[in-house]
């Protein structure tokens, strides 16, 4: 399959188009429109420091249904014991960068390169990104970030520097979007740690349809008001 060059014009190819590792495109630029148009397509970039920016729109997708949410017996013994302070869009740059510096630490690499953070803290100024930060003793323990349009949360990372401090995090995530009727989590690739909280892989179309839905409602912009 054809790999496509973007131009300064803000358009995609159709994510249908996109190769066996659901490479869609190469090229372009991070503003603020080109990334939420992306979104609505169900393409994301993804790319290394020593890479042009690459757009993906993988087949299978990795989803969560935040009212099929799984949470483990221990999980929810850490969650009863309030061991962690759940806030939202507190410390976006913060969790960002955090999530860009632990996977360094862990020498697992990262796509979150000073581009990508100053492109989603832009979303994030203009109401289109959030952060769930999870607090120990006043200090950042964990917490993830990610892209929200009409009823749909596109999952970006996440980090942890105490055990468990993202998953209660992201368990506090999926609870409020069930609150606010949100369809699905978008976790896009697939890893073991989302499946054992029942995330699971739906074909590309099922996921474009679904996503088409999902966009048919208002973006919830702006802070989200939460706090545990």
């Amino acid at each position: 399959m054809p790999v496509y060059r973007l131009t300064k014009e803000i358009i995609f190819p159709p994510p249908q188009l996109s190769g066996k590792e659901g490479l869609v495109a190469i090229g372009g630029d991070l503003s603020e429109k080109r990334l939420l148009l992306a979104y609505n397509l169900g393409i994301f970039p993804w790319y290394s420091e020593d890479e042009p920016i690459l757009w993906w729109s993988p087949d299978p997708r990795l989803v969560i249904y935040p009212d099929e949410i799984r949470i483990s017996k221990s999980l929810h013994k850490i969650i009863k014991k309030n061991v962690f302070h759940i806030t939202f869009d507190m410390a976006f740059e913060q969790v960002i960068n955090l999530c860009a510096g632990v996977r360094r630490k862990k020498n697992e690499g990262t796509w979150i390169v000073p581009d990508m953070i100053e492109a989603y803290c832009m979303l994030f100024k203009s109401g289109y990104a959030h952060s769930v930060e999870a607090w120990k003793d006043n200090k950042l323990a964990g917490g993830l970030y990610g892209v929200s349009l009409g009823r749909c949360f596109f999952g970006e990372s996440m980090f942890s520097l105490e055990a468990n401090a993202s998953k209660v995090a992201f368990v506090a995530l999926s609870q409020y979007l069930e609150n606010k009727a949100f369809d699905f989590i978008d976790c896009q690739v697939a890893t073991d740690h989302l499946k054992r909280f029942g995330a699971k892989e739906i074909h590309r179309s099922l996921f474009l349809k679904q996503l088409k839905k999902a966009l048919v409602l208002p973006t919830l912009k702006g802070i989200w008001d939460y706090q545990s």
